[in-house]
């Protein structure tokens, strides 16, 4: 009983943390609570442990709360010990050379993604991303090239879920998302118009570690009046070859992993 309560405790405070890789960077104990389904009392209380522990900093004026100096310093650490950021890097600037357009790797977490880095297009007029935020696996190039790849079980999981329309273009229709994905895994890529950012191009392939789980993806992004549909297939060949790659680098040597939800 003492072990479940204390993994029950833990769970929430991992919880909580969690909760500010996205969405606003600044959340009050109201915004939260509602969001966990928690009391405020209890989210209260871990907001003050975390606090002093300085994973979170608190704002007397706002009475909100936003990431602290230790989770910065967290984040710091586990980029800089990422094996799939140090392996996609060198490639990735290959691939920027090779397009001339930002190019990006982004790595699975619990309940989404993350950019773990980039390297921006030198061009006066770009896109970049934010890296360290967690996005859904729904929307975008490079979240539905790994939510396609997924076991089934975890992809129903998703399709069962909130999918929030992060611009008008975001698909949301659970069976046309089906479908998306359906065609992802048959070509190897995933391409978005806006459906992530407005205005936005990209064209994303996932990675895989040496079990050939998906573990990321990459992606050629850009302003969409440049990485446009035809623009995107133009860069297709580069990013799988980038994606063989780097999946390699990961000790996976199988090409496209069979996915168990097309037996």
């Amino acid at each position: 009983m003492t072990e479940q309560l204390g993994t029950e405790a833990a769970a929430r405070v991992s919880d909580v943390l969690l909760a500010f890789l996205q969405g606003p960077r600044s959340l009050g104990v109201s915004a939260l609570a509602r969001e966990l389904g928690l009391s405020k009392a209890v989210v209260h209380r871990i907001l003050q442990t975390l606090v002093h522990r300085g994973l979170l900093t608190s704002h007397l004026s706002t009475r909100e709360y936003h990431l602290g100096p230790a989770a910065a310093a967290l984040g710091a650490r586990a980029l800089r010990e990422s094996d799939l950021r140090t392996v996609a890097m060198p490639v990735l600037r290959e691939l920027q050379q090779a397009t001339s357009e930002t190019t990006t790797v982004s790595a699975l977490v619990p309940g989404g993604r993350v950019y773990l880095d980039q390297v921006e297009s030198a061009k006066e007029i770009k896109m970049t991303v934010e890296v360290g935020r967690r996005f859904p696996l729904h929307a975008g190039s490079s979240s539905t090239s790994i939510l396609a790849f997924l076991p089934t079980a975890q992809q129903e999981e998703v399709l069962a879920g909130r999918l929030d329309a992060l611009t008008k273009r975001t698909i949301v229709d659970p069976g046309l998302l089906r479908d998306r994905l359906t065609e992802v895994r048959r070509t190897g890529v995933a391409q978005s118009d806006g459906e992530r950012q407005a205005g936005a191009g990209s064209v994303a392939a996932p990675v895989f570690g040496v079990d050939g789980s998906v573990q990321g993806a990459i992606s050629v992004c850009g302003p969409a009046d440049r990485v446009g549909p035809a623009a995107r297939e133009r860069f297709v060949p580069l990013l799988v070859d980038a994606a063989d790659r780097i999946s390699r680098g990961m000790g996976w040597h199988g090409g496209l992993p069979h996915h168990e939800g097309t037996r």
